[in-house]
């Protein structure tokens, strides 16, 4: 399993791929921004317009290929403001559901943190929906949770559900 940094060409030469990890992600129940179903059109022209981000350097995005597939990708979203530019999001974390239970989420996350120190970030944010999966991991791995939300974001079925806030100075 090799995680590795898409550049903007990258990226779009994926898009289809990653397109169908977000289809996957958001078809299994995750709280990633979209509501079910979501159209595979909507998923390509979002990642799509990553690219962009991506070339500006505002957005690092990883992915991770298994069986000529994309089956895990992680985002860090940078901040663009001079008061700010020592922190960033986490984004986007998505493992495909077939491929649950290895290590790969936490892999992501890993190689996310990773790179936030390199680039000179020293707190990281996120967002989740709160009891998710998705809690065990952050948890697990040194996240600080700093509070609740009540009905931040619709869950993929149209319900408005709580987002647990986590951060983490790494």
């Amino acid at each position: 399993m090799t995680v590795t940094r898409l550049d903007a060409s990258q990226l779009l030469e994926q898009v289809e791929d990653l397109a169908d990890l977000l289809v996957d992600t958001v078809a299994d129940g995750a709280s990633v921004g979209f509501l079910a179903p979501l159209d595979r059109a909507a998923a390509l022209a979002w990642w799509t317009e990553r690219a962009a981000a991506v070339t500006a350097g505002r957005l690092a995005v990883w992915a991770v290929r298994e069986g000529g597939r994309a089956v895990g990708t992680v985002s860090l979203a940078f901040a663009d403001k001079p008061n700010s530019r020592h922190r960033a999001e986490l984004v986007k974390l998505m493992v495909h559901r077939d491929a649950r239970g290895r290590g790969l989420g936490r892999s992501l996350l890993t190689t996310a943190e990773e790179a936030a120190i390199r680039a000179g970030v020293t707190l990281l944010h996120l967002d989740t929906e709160t009891d998710s999966r998705a809690e065990g991991l952050y948890g697990s791995a040194g996240w600080t949770r700093a509070g609740v939300i009540p009905d931040y974001a619709a869950s993929p079925d149209g319900i408005l559900r709580p987002t647990t806030i986590y951060y983490k100075h790494v």
